[in-house]
């Protein structure tokens, strides 16, 4: 899929942002990709919360919890390289609408799966609702790269960023409130048969009233999107393999840009569905479930103050650099946390969002660097790398629960951490164009 100079909104805007290396010059749809962000970022983070709900009802274990994230993110390798092609056959705006909707039957579909008081059917929903968001971000990344000129794409992309870790950080707060602030009294241990289901399918009516109150809202937005669908004027691209994109795969920037997502977010998933159980502990901050929830914000409000700075950092010190730099950073204070106690090991956890805050927008953007009008494909591949986060929160769920430790769990995300920053000192120059000039 092309953007078609003649889409602007006059000739002479369409020759001066062509002039000015623009792909499509649209400040208001800027804007509005700024609300999807934060939308999509939001919904995410709502997991951290339900975890723990969802680890007490069902009596599980770390790493049984944490295939909430596996359901959620699983998602992303499912989904991510169809819904690129969809982009190219449709374009951005229907495409967005498309998984507006997608997410929003994920929501109503939480109410099924609390009147069944079944885990599994939570895991379903929660992937359906993650596909939806799949699509969305498949559409976001590339569309905020190309709505404006190439060389501040990395840091219009972490300024973009910020809004999703505005979502990160309001919503948990508000799911705590909601979710755990009733965390059940009742052991569930104690309680069998219909007793049992009944008891969880009361304990979910809170979760089932949150997501009912997201539908109604993605309902609206789908709605504002479809009467956009025409604002961009966009050529099919010529009908290819799904898999077309994987080719991709063989620049080593790219290949290696995929692999830091998939390792960045697994590691960032797992810190934050481990922090209410990791704050909670008396040998950090031996808080109460729900006022651990409400410092899970914290976590993601220190990656919304970071994305903001590092838009600014961005325009002046290489990508590459910046990025080895915080990765280093989050190593640091994993090492911190994990060899301490009390507030000093809690709070050290908590930094680490700050050093989270720019990696994402980064590894995207200089992974996706050179590939021109392959940018859709590249997004693809990339975001079908968010796969992670089904991968080593469950894998660092299994370490705390065969160590006794989430200490010694964080050694996992370390690790991620370490690979993350080779990458940010490998591409640290410049990428060569994909296809010539």
């Amino acid at each position: 899929m092309q953007f078609d100079p003649s889409a602007a909104t006059s000739t002479a805007s369409a020759a001066a942002s062509e002039r000015a290396g623009y792909g499509y010059d649209a400040p208001d749809l800027r804007i509005f990709m700024f609300a999807l962000f934060f939308v999509f970022g939001g919904i995410t983070s709502l997991n951290d919360v339900i975890i723990p709900k969802l680890k007490e009802l069902f009596t599980l274990n770390y790493a049984q919890a944490l295939l909430v994230q596996s359901a959620f993110f699983a998602a992303y390798a499912i989904v991510s390289i169809p819904a690129a092609a969809i982009v190219r056959r449709t374009g951005y705006m229907r495409t967005a609408a498309l998984g507006l909707l997608t997410m929003m039957l994920g929501c109503l579909l939480f109410v099924p799966a609390s009147r069944s008081a079944t885990f599994g059917l939570f895991l379903f929903a929660l992937f359906v609702l993650a596909a939806g968001i799949t699509v969305v971000q498949v559409v976001a990344n590339p569309l905020i790269s190309l709505l404006g000129p190439p060389q501040s794409s990395h840091s219009r992309l972490t300024f973009a960023q910020a809004f999703n870790a505005l979502g990160t950080t309001v919503f948990p707060y508000v799911g705590s409130v909601l979710i755990l602030g009733n965390l059940a009294t009742v052991d569930p241990k104690t309680l069998t048969g219909a007793a049992l289901d009944a008891y969880r399918a009361a304990e979910t009516h809170m979760v089932v009233m949150t997501y009912l109150g997201l539908a109604a809202a993605l309902a609206l937005i789908a709605l504002v999107v479809w009467s956009r669908r025409h604002r961009l004027k966009e050529e099919q691209a010529p009908r290819q393999s799904v898999l077309h994109a994987l080719d991709l795969l063989a620049r080593p920037r790219f290949g290696l840009g995929a692999l830091c997502i998939f390792l960045y977010v697994g590691a960032e998933v797992a810190i934050g569905s481990l922090i209410v159980n990791y704050l909670m502990q008396p040998a950090t901050l031996g808080l109460s479930a729900a006022e651990a929830g409400k410092h899970v914000p914290y976590y993601w409000g220190g990656a919304l103050v970071g994305r903001f700075i590092g838009a600014y950092v961005l325009t002046h010190i290489s990508p590459g650099k910046v990025l080895a730099t915080v990765a280093t950073g989050s190593i640091l204070l994993i090492l911190l946390s994990a060899n301490s106690v009390g507030a000093v090991s809690g709070w050290s956890l908590l930094a680490i969002g700050l050093m989270n805050s720019i990696m994402f927008p980064t590894i995207f953007s200089l992974a996706s660097e050179g590939l021109g009008r392959r940018t859709a494909e590249g997004s693809g591949v990339i975001v079908t790398a968010i796969v992670g986060g089904a991968i080593i929160p469950p894998l660092t769920g299994y370490l705390a629960d065969r160590s006794g430790s989430l200490h010694l769990s964080l050694a996992l995300p370390a690790a991620c951490y370490l690979v993350i920053a080779a990458y940010g000192l490998y591409t640290r120059r410049p990428a060569r164009p994909l296809e010539p000039a």
